[in-house]
């Protein structure tokens, strides 16, 4: 796909997503609020399951490098 949408404090994201392969891929926020909510970030996954993935993400340009879990929700 090439939207993601999120939810953070009840409020709903959208971003813009340009896949680099099948791992790896670039978010864009399509209406960013803000100069941090401008930059674009690299998502790596690293691992899946049935009912979720393990990835790295950090900020474009940006070498700090940080891990989270996404949950698939039904």
């Amino acid at each position: 796909e090439d939207i993601e949408i999120d939810y953070f404090k009840g409020k709903q994201d959208t971003s813009s997503i340009r896949w680099i392969n099948d791992c790896e891929y670039i978010l864009r926020n399509i209406n960013p609020k803000s100069m941090a909510e401008e930059k674009s970030i690299h998502i790596k996954i690293l691992t899946t399951s049935d009912s979720s993935y393990t990835f790295e993400y950090n900020a474009i340009g940006d070498k700090r490098k940080f891990k989270g879990i996404a949950f698939k929700i039904h």
